[in-house]
């Protein structure tokens, strides 16, 4: 499941708030907060955020660009290309 020294329980992370917050920002540590015995919340640097913001995005634009090609949903290159100048040449007209 969870490297053992990464889970720890909400009274942890009460009485050593700076030391979590310091260790996640500047080593990328990920601390798991449980509560009752449960994990409930996750602590992590913002830069390891961002990146994990970054990864989930691209994967969900993988995951809709194969929906829709078993879907069928396809144009050409060429089609496309034509598309953009055409909304390109209308955003300059209408500048």
């Amino acid at each position: 499941m969870y490297a053992k020294e990464t889970v720890k329980p909400i009274t942890y992370l009460k009485n050593n708030a700076a030391v979590v917050i310091r260790d996640a920002a500047e080593s990328g540590y990920t601390l798991v907060v449980t509560q009752n015995g449960e994990a409930k919340a996750v602590v992590m640097g913002i830069d390891q955020y961002e990146y994990w913001k970054r990864s989930l995005a691209m994967l969900k634009l993988i995951s809709l660009g194969e929906a829709d090609i078993a879907a069928g949903n396809l144009v050409t290159a060429e089609d496309a290309f034509a598309a953009a100048e055409q909304t390109i040449r209308q955003a300059r007209k209408n500048d």
